[in-house]
């Protein structure tokens, strides 16, 4: 079973609730999978829950109601009034009204552990960083003074801080978690193998987040190489991008194009490039222009000149991140980093045809050569499939409206934006969905009206949750 990290499951949960799988069904199935390994592990039925006032104590809590037959007693560390959700709030008012044996403490000294024969630790989950201090301190060294078994609820509470509960036995929830120790319990507590494949608003929240103290360009620089029969398509992107987050970008084009595309937006930095078609002559200055942006992102209107595939092949190999798109997606040419085709380009440069194939018959292809190849690959369709070979997420966001020409350019450019600030494959899955949630929102005023440029202006509000 593979591990996930504790920000994917953090991350997991957002688009459980954005799917309609409620915060309070997974603790009441959490709270259930407690109790079955309490009554499992413990030496006999008296029962000590200490309690923080998150989520992670909201699970004890339904724990200790599934306890029939156990004599539970719950130490809320603080206050029941401070408890920070609504879901643990409302299972700690049911066992008010339930008269369960409920006490909140205020000192450690009053966490009566050694009348009982397990703890079931539930003060911290997965949020709390740095040093641990006061009440929830003290309750922790009491726990590991207690010498009896401890039962740790998703996480020994303060793991990674000064101070951590030793567990005998830790339940942890759907998936393994890093750094749990060998006496690990995986509880299924009812989250579907389609909550992870399809990506929703907690996959924005992998991404690196913008600090109160950063400066010019720490959220990403792009430099876009597009342009040349065609001008939108290289100014879709870049306006993309920095709608979707990017402190700069610059469009680097060929001479005409890049006098036309320096017109679209005051916005956009737009270096000329030597001839009116990309070629092995603008190799230095796109060099120069390469090491001093964070992602590059290419093929958008650069058009099928012989010189312009030569200097493709010469430009991919020198970028460290590399969105290639459009026009830079032909057979031959090298590929690295975040490959945006549609099925018919995805022939164009693998030879492999998807028409007619079934879901998961062409998931396994794509996910194949997107192995073979090493790179990850996001394929443009009804349902975008995103895989860096391992992994494989999809995307079900985006409408017919969307056909219209240019919301490919603008996938490119938020995918881009993303990739300055996250890996290839959460930077698309990212990226996927966003931009189909702009063009769904676009459609609710415009219909089959919708333009390219609509979607543009739509991301920032397809990013807002």
């Amino acid at each position: 079973m593979r591990i996930i990290s504790w920000e994917e499951m953090q991350a997991l949960d957002a688009n459980c609730l954005y799917f309609g799988l409620l915060p309070l069904q997974l603790m009441e199935n959490a709270g259930a999978a407690i109790a079955r390994e309490v009554v499992a592990s413990s030496p006999g039925k008296r029962v000590a829950i200490v309690a923080g006032r998150g989520n992670n104590g909201g699970d004890a809590f339904v724990a200790a109601r599934h306890l029939s037959g156990y004599n539970a007693t719950v130490y809320l560390l603080g206050r029941s009034r401070d408890i920070s959700t609504e879901e643990a709030r409302r299972n700690w008012e049911i066992l008010e009204r339930l008269h369960l044996d409920l006490r909140e403490i205020k000192d450690a000294e009053d966490l009566m552990l050694d009348e009982c024969d397990l703890i079931v630790d539930a003060i911290f989950g997965t949020g709390v960083r740095g040093r641990v201090s006061g009440l929830e301190a003290e309750a922790i060294d009491a726990i590991n003074r207690s010498g009896k078994k401890v039962l740790s609820v998703d996480i020994p509470s303060g793991l990674g801080t000064n101070k951590a509960v030793r567990a005998d036995y830790v339940v942890t929830f759907h998936r393994p978690k890093p750094d749990l120790g060998e006496r690990v319990i995986v509880a299924d507590i009812g989250i579907p193998p389609g909550a992870e494949l399809f990506v929703g608003p907690g996959d924005l929240g992998l991404l690196k987040k913008r600090s109160s103290e950063s400066h010019k360009g720490d959220s990403g620089r792009i430099l876009v190489i597009g342009g040349g029969p065609y001008t939108g398509a290289p100014a879709l992107t870049a306006l993309a991008a920095l709608r979707a987050g990017a402190d700069i970008v610059t469009v680097a084009a060929p001479a005409r194009a890049a006098k036309t595309i320096s017109c679209f937006s005051p916005n956009l930095i737009v270096r000329e490039l030597s001839e009116d078609h990309l070629s092995a002559n603008d190799l230095q200055p796109l060099q120069d222009l390469i090491a001093a942006h964070d992602v590059v992102v290419m093929g958008m209107g650069l058009g099928r000149h012989p010189d312009t595939r030569d200097a493709i092949a010469s430009i991919i190999p020198l970028a460290e991140k590399v969105v290639i798109d459009a026009d830079a997606l032909l057979p031959g040419l090298p590929l690295k980093g975040l490959v945006t085709p549609h099925a018919g380009e995805f022939q164009r440069i693998s030879g492999i045809s998807l028409i007619d194939l079934d879901y998961k018959e062409r998931t396994e292809l794509v996910r194949g050569y997107a192995w073979e190849r090493g790179v990850t690959i996001l394929l443009k369709g009804k349902v975008d499939l995103i895989t860096d070979g391992e992994i494989v997420r999809a995307n079900t966001t985006g409408n017919p409206g969307m056909t219209v020409g240019g919301t490919g350019d603008v996938l490119a450019g938020i995918a881009a934006a993303f990739y300055a600030r996250a890996s290839a494959l959460r930077a698309a899955s990212a990226a996927a969905f966003v931009n189909g949630r702009a063009g769904d929102l676009v459609y609710l005023e415009k219909g089959f009206g919708m333009l390219a440029t609509d979607v543009v202006e739509m991301i920032p509000q397809a990013m807002r949750f």
